[in-house]
């Protein structure tokens, strides 16, 4: 079916494409096959080719096997960016297992309902963090096998030498002598000592690939389940739109965290899909190593967050540093401030594509096209093969224009979350449609924007204020570096605007200054009331501005106001 979106396209890309069933797995194994000796990881000083990572990986998928991990076990995996991380996950994908990415910096408490929600039986974990967060809480834990990695194991002389004096020196420590025990394995001595003999299974597009967990943002934390099938076809749904990729010649920046799926996706999936070099990076804070690791290996593809582009601009002597290789950029979680996007594509000579997505999504739903009109502040087209809609309140469509809450469908879209079925009615609709929560609108040529969350949405005096579009006004303020709205208990009002501001290093404004840039860009009802300005704004793990931190520290202040007061 023909949807306005499809006119906007480049025109080398369908608006529908032939899904291959290729599960995870089998799309490593395959790409072993036409590219053996291309480089499939490289860390630091390290480099593995696709034959290597597919040895390994099997050695590993062998391994865990004969700790009794089979097809639907829970494997979970907390470790950093990281060669054993790749191999983790697919070793996990070549059993028929579930991976659960873990985040290194979530805490016991964190870690404990995760575990055990899932049903974790094994697990794959950096020392450090067994150190300092399992070990305390091991008795509380469904784990029964535990396989230690270490950041150095991999790399070569003498970063293998020198490396661990480093990482016992940061605080906290990165790397930890774990001791022996029942339970206990090691990594590369599990491998090494462990023949390949991968055992026979069955594995379907509709088996859960991973248990994917959110953020907890809206309540529990609860695990996605991402099949092969939602993986493989987003996987192939990224290439189709990214035409003019060669196979076997591609370097991905793997800096994206690999507990997110956005990195999952567009490092490990399509790396392994299209047989690209995965030039590794620990930390996506690391902005040197960043710099470094694009200019030494020549990355041509870097999938990122706003802050991240920010920060490489920002980045000391970066007018100097050779960062041409890159061609294709994909940037999402966050607004693309126009300003952040020209000046990192000054710089390189690459192009930003802004896109959406969500985890249950696998996760890309939209994207600007490569070729054609990318629009400032649009999160661009559906992707092939996606359906898209805007409704009311009521599920019905609204016109073109309006705000309402995005549904999407696709074979990207979600089963549902593990152990919570009597969901699915709040997630999807009688038709199957996907509710995102997210609010957006549509263009006339198909160009989608978001304009909030439906739970951020402020609703002041009967208006609906978009916070979104509030903080896509500041940005264009010269003095404004970020800044993040949100709605604030307000007696007549219902609820009023109130901004969180950081200003750049040699910016200077006022509240009121801010304020009057807001009026003249603004309905006066959307105007904010109130301006904060701060040194810094929460951030997530994988960058992204936390609004509800805000809310909830604004919250705080009130009710310790009132009762100060009463």
């Amino acid at each position: 079916m023909t949807q306005i979106w499809h006119k906007s396209y480049d025109s080398d890309v369908p608006p529908e494409i032939e899904l291959r069933d290729l599960t995870l797995g089998d799309a490593l194994a395959e790409t072993v096959e036409r590219f053996p000796d291309r480089i499939a990881l490289s860390f630091l000083n390290m480099k593995l080719t696709y034959a290597e990572l597919l040895e390994e990986t099997d050695r590993l998928a062998t391994a865990l096997a004969q700790l009794g991990a089979g097809k639907n076990s829970k494997i979970a995996i907390q470790m950093p960016n990281s060669p054993q991380t790749m191999i983790a996950f697919y070793a996990t994908q070549r059993l028929g297992a579930q991976a659960v990415m873990t985040n290194p910096l979530y805490v016991p408490r964190e870690i404990e309902h995760q575990w055990n929600d899932a049903g974790c039986e094994f697990a794959v974990v950096a020392d450090f963090l067994f150190d300092q967060k399992i070990r305390q809480i091991r008795d509380k834990l469904p784990v029964r096998e535990y396989v230690i990695a270490s950041i150095p194991e991999y790399l070569r002389f003498p970063l293998k030498q020198l490396a661990p004096l480093k990482l016992k020196r940061a605080e906290p420590p990165l790397v930890a002598k774990v001791s022996r025990g029942p339970g206990i394995h090691f990594f590369r001595e599990l491998i090494g000592k462990t023949e390949r003999a991968l055992p026979e299974v069955h594995i379907s597009m509709d088996d859960v690939a991973v248990l994917q967990y959110t953020g907890g943002t809206t309540g529990v934390s609860k695990g996605a389940m991402l099949t092969h099938g939602n993986l493989s076809y987003n996987t192939q749904q990224i290439w189709s739109w990214f035409t003019g990729l060669a196979a076997g010649q591609e370097v991905i920046l793997g800096a994206l965290p690999m507990f997110h799926i956005f990195g999952i996706t567009c490092v490990a999936c399509l790396g392994s899909f299209c047989g690209a070099e995965m030039a590794m990076v620990a930390n996506p804070r690391d902005i040197p190593m960043l710099v470094k690791t694009s200019e030494k290996r020549r990355v041509t593809i870097f999938f990122g967050v706003p802050a991240m582009y920010q920060a490489i601009n920002q980045f000391k002597g970066i007018e100097n540093r050779d960062l041409n290789a890159i061609r294709y950029c994909f940037s999402g979680s966050a607004p693309m401030p126009i300003e952040v996007q020209k000046e990192f594509e000054r710089l390189t000579g690459a192009v930003i594509l802004e896109g959406y997505g969500l985890t249950e999504t696998s996760p890309v739903a939209t994207v600007n096209p490569l070729k054609g009109q990318r629009k400032i502040g649009s999160i661009g087209l559906p992707v092939p093969n996606t359906g898209f809609r805007i409704v009311d309140d009521d599920g019905n469509d609204v016109p073109t224009g309006e705000a309402g809450e995005i549904l999407l469908r696709g074979p990207q879209v979600f089963p549902g979350y593990w152990k919570r079925e009597s969901e699915r009615a709040e997630s999807f609709n009688e038709e199957g449609w996907f509710r995102t929560g997210d609010l957006g609108t549509m263009d006339s040529e198909g160009y989608a924007r978001i304009v909030g969350r439906k739970k951020d949405m402020i609703l002041a005096s009967g208006y609906n204020i978009y916070p979104d579009e509030i903080d896509q006004v500041l940005s264009t303020h010269p003095a404004v570096h970020e800044s993040c709205t949100i709605g604030v208990p307000d007696p007549k009002r219902g609820e009023t605007v109130k901004a969180f501001v950081v200003l750049h290093e040699a910016g200077s404004a006022s509240a009121d200054d801010l304020i009057a840039h807001c009026r003249e860009n603004l309905a006066a009802y959307k105007v904010p009331r109130f301006v904060e300005f701060r040194d810094e704004l929460p951030r997530s793990s994988v960058l992204k501005l936390l609004r509800r931190v805000l809310k909830e520290e604004e919250l705080n202040r009130i009710q310790g106001q009132n009762k100060t007061d009463g």
